[in-house]
């Protein structure tokens, strides 16, 4: 259950804290073994390691796809440790995921749509696309095109576009970069970071192509087997020579 969290300076407080979280798929089995990170309002965290490293475990954590077995998930001054989905969403968590998650059979204006599913005031909606559209001249433009004859890079430009429909406090973008080529790599990490110093978007972010996410990044995390291994600035980590050598390719 969600619940208040009292007697905190608001001022002090980040944005999202994971304390100390061990969760998994099975009860016998953790992913995630004391795992602790936290993300300011505003900042980009970056959140780095190798495959298996439990990376998007920590997503499902925030999210309530897996089970939090021991640790606490507190939001916005309120825990919410074990929340379901739309709990989550409700409380200003909008994810971007990693594999497409468009309607290519409905327009870019239908999907966007769909990113306020939960919402009933159609004012409201229309408000929020029109903003949508405003911040995204290309989907403004393609409004009406379906969205699966639309190319990677504008596709994945939809699926920020629609987890910002519901004025989130927090974006988790899965991997933002993946099934990309490097010229829309670039493109789309140049966007969030735009994104981030213009409207103030708060992302927390798991990414492969580790040093273009640290690049964009306030700061990072770097976790291995299920643990936090390194944690810094987005520079501090690039020029870390440990983390260059075991994470960066050099």
């Amino acid at each position: 259950m969600i619940g208040d969290i009292m007697g905190v300076n608001e001022s002090e407080r980040p944005l999202l804290e994971v304390q100390d979280i061990y969760a998994g798929y099975r009860p016998d089995f953790d992913i995630l073994k004391g795992v602790s990170l936290h993300v300011k309002p505003r900042e980009i965290v970056c959140v780095i390691g190798p495959n298996g490293a439990g990376k998007s475990t920590v997503f499902k954590a925030l999210y309530g796809f897996v089970n939090v077995r021991q640790g606490r998930v507190l939001f916005d001054n309120r825990d919410i440790t074990g929340a379901r989905p739309q709990d989550a969403l409700k409380a200003g968590i909008t994810i971007v995921p990693q594999l497409r998650s468009l309607f290519p059979q409905m327009t870019v204006y239908e999907n966007l749509e769909m990113g306020m599913y939960l919402e009933r005031d159609k004012a409201r909606i229309k408000r929020r696309i029109d903003y949508i559209l405003d911040l995204f001249p290309r989907l403004a433009e393609r409004a009406k095109q379906k969205a699966g004859t639309m190319s990677g890079g504008e596709q994945r430009m939809l699926e920020i576009g629609r987890a910002l429909m519901w004025e989130p406090k927090l974006v988790l973008m899965d991997e933002p970069s993946a099934g990309l080529a490097p010229l829309i790599t670039k493109a789309i990490f140049r966007g969030i970071h735009r994104l981030n110093r213009e409207i103030g978007l708060t992302v927390l972010m798991i990414e492969q192509n580790a040093r273009q996410g640290l690049q964009i990044s306030d700061r990072g995390y770097v976790l291995d087997l299920g643990q936090n291994s390194y944690e810094g600035s987005g520079r501090e980590l690039l020029e870390d020579p440990n983390v260059r050598r075991a994470f960066l390719g050099g």
